[in-house]
């Protein structure tokens, strides 16, 4: 028990400095000189509630959040690199504008890009399990660091003190959009999720490490608020909507100090904040997108390298790009924050209810299109202001996971199961005649497609048995591989073993024998292409008898490789070609519809 205590406490480090990228770190500091000391804590108590129940509800007994990653990170995966890019986007403007530049000027971005760059060489060569080691050692360095800035700074103040509370109508309409935003926030997190992950997998507690890292983060929003309450409203930044912020009222006084060993200290303190934030979100990314790419059958990925699709330097480069453009536009902190409560808030609400294990109803052209609605009236409200259009924003988000919402308070607008008996267990379908189309010129060979199954008629005879008299166990194997050639031919007649660059290989082949045939009984094989990825394509198998119904089942995976070496090779383009009326319909090589061949007849067998 005290094993896993500890195993789980040496995560909280990375856990918190993860969640504290630059919304958290430059927004404490206004928050607190802005709104006083109970503005702070209306920020930081709920931003690390949120933290925490993320890692209770996907820590409980039973959950598996490899197993929900593997399920969501395709269909969210949108989600979940929108939010990583608008969290390095917040870091990286909020470094250059709050900090480096107020001390630097505008050189200080060269200085951030070797931030960027060895940051982001951290996250590439060290795994997340060395990572959070790393990230415990330098959390000693920055709170040491920000602790000798906080009293460096001490008595420097010249303006008033921090009241306890400086509320105004922007504050109160931004209790909910900060409240929804801090709840959903984790979840949309793929540094998170990474996190989670690997605490499961270590054998530690998820709950633990969650909840002492919540309680690690709060400690370093409060040095924070201590440096600001010490530093002084000084001279607010006026962004280009007119509005006051305090965000660089640290950075400014350790500058009016001119002592060269705060300056240091507060800059350790940055420093620590936005690099364990970058590699983090370097890790995490690649993690997320070397995964996808993995499971992705993409024709696109036979032409460009799976390392090049899932490398963050694209997402790295494109967050730069907002942060420096946001800058020359004078923008404040806030509008890079207003996504997480207006434009994120449907997808982020879907994640949570499918992983408390609501099915999944998530529309993402429709929670977006919902959230960029939310978002102007969010911006309205804030440059207003209007407390009311701010509370509304964030509920506006949430229509988009209504359906879903509902589902989980038992308000399910899905049809109830109706209280007819129970069917036939699709495993062991009675005997059946089974209505085989073919094309005319093929009833003779018996031989074709039926919808997405691809048929092959045959009747056993005599050779086929054994000495008992029934058919041979092997024949079967070899009817399924009878068919399988078929298939290939029919779908990709001018192939040619002697001219072609890849060959097709057998990986694996598995059948569950279910009853046995006799000769002269009518037998049906039928194969389709059941799943595929970028590098195997499994095919689904049955054999039907005409008389006593179904007699096996299985599946075969195949893998291509070239001529020369017998490297694995992506599924070639002309195999994608060649058989793309017949993939599955969840994949994204599937048609509309499955083309019925033109003057098709029907055999019955």
């Amino acid at each position: 028990m005290l094993n896993q205590l500890l195993r789980s406490a040496t995560w909280a480090p990375t856990i918190a400095l993860s969640w504290f990228w630059g919304l958290g770190f430059f927004y404490a500091i206004h928050v607190t000189l802005t709104y006083g000391w109970l503005g702070f804590l209306a920020f930081a108590l709920p931003n690390a509630v949120g933290l925490g129940l993320f890692g209770w509800i996907l820590g409980a007994p039973g959950r598996s959040p490899d197993k929900i990653m593997a399920a969501i990170q395709g269909p969210y995966a949108v989600l979940f690199l929108a939010c990583q890019f608008l969290a390095v986007a917040i870091t990286i403007f909020g470094f250059i504008a709050y900090a480096w530049m107020p001390l630097f000027g505008r050189d200080a971005v060269i200085g951030s890009i070797a931030l960027i760059l060895v940051a982001c060489s951290i996250g590439h060569a060290i795994p997340l399990r060395r990572i959070k080691v790393l990230h415990g050692v330098v959390l000693i360095l920055g709170v040491c660091a920000g602790l000798a800035a906080v009293a460096g700074l001490t008595g420097g103040s010249s303006g008033p003190g921090v009241p306890l509370s400086s509320f105004d109508q922007r504050f109160y309409g931004l209790v909910l959009p900060s409240l929804v935003g801090f709840l959903l926030g984790p979840w949309m997190d793929v540094q998170q999720w990474q996190r989670a992950v690997e605490i499961h997998r270590e054998g530690a507690s998820v709950r633990t490490a969650y909840a002492i890292g919540a309680v690690l983060f709060v400690g370093l929003l409060t040095i924070n608020a201590l440096l600001a309450s010490v530093a002084g409203l000084g001279e607010p930044v006026v962004s280009f909507d007119g509005l006051p912020g305090a965000y660089a009222a640290v950075a400014q006084a350790t500058e009016r100090t001119h002592l060269a060993g705060v300056t240091a200290a507060f800059l350790i303190w940055t420093v620590v904040a936005a690099a364990t934030t970058i590699d983090g979100f370097y890790s995490a990314t690649r993690w997320l997108m070397t995964a996808i790419t993995t499971r992705s059958n993409s024709p696109l990925l036979a032409f460009v390298p799976a390392s090049m699709v899932s490398s963050p330097i694209w997402i790295l480069m494109a967050a730069f790009t907002a942060a420096v453009v946001a800058i020359q536009l004078n923008l404040s902190l806030m509008y890079l924050m207003v996504p997480f409560a207006t434009l994120l808030v449907g997808g982020g609400a879907c994640l949570v209810c499918e992983t408390l294990g609501a099915s999944r109803r998530y529309d993402p052209v429709l929670s977006y299109m919902i959230g960029l609605a939310a978002s102007l009236v969010f911006l309205t409200g804030y440059i207003e202001p209007n407390a009311a259009y701010l509370a509304l924003a964030p509920v506006i988000g949430l229509v988009g996971a209504l359906p879903m919402i509902a589902e989980l308070l038992g308000f399910s607008d899905r049809p109830a199961a109706s209280a007819t008996p129970a069917p036939v267990p699709a495993d062991e379908p009675a005997a059946r005649t089974v209505v085989v189309a073919v094309p005319r010129d093929e009833a003779i060979a018996s031989h074709g497609f039926d919808g997405e199954w691809f048929t092959l008629n045959l009747t056993p005879t005599y050779d086929d048995t054994n000495s008992v008299g029934n058919v041979y166990f092997a024949n079967y194997v070899r009817w399924v591989g009878k068919a399988r050639e078929l298939f290939f031919n029919t779908c990709m007649p001018d192939f040619d073993l002697k001219s072609t660059d890849f060959y097709v290989l057998t990986k694996s082949f598995q059948h569950d024998f279910r009853r046995e045939a006799a000769e002269f009984e009518p037998i049906t094989v039928r194969v389709r292409i059941a799943s595929h990825n970028r590098k195997f394509v499994t095919l689904a198998h049955e054999i039907h008898s005409g008389i006593n119904g179904l007699l096996g089942r299985g599946e075969q995976s195949l893998m291509f490789v070239d001529t020369v070496q017998y490297r694995p090779l992506d599924i070639p383009r002309t195999i994608i070609e060649g058989f793309l009326p017949y993939w599955p319909k969840t994949s994204p090589h599937a048609t509309s519809t499955v083309p019925s061949p033109l003057g098709a007849g029907s055999i019955s067998v």
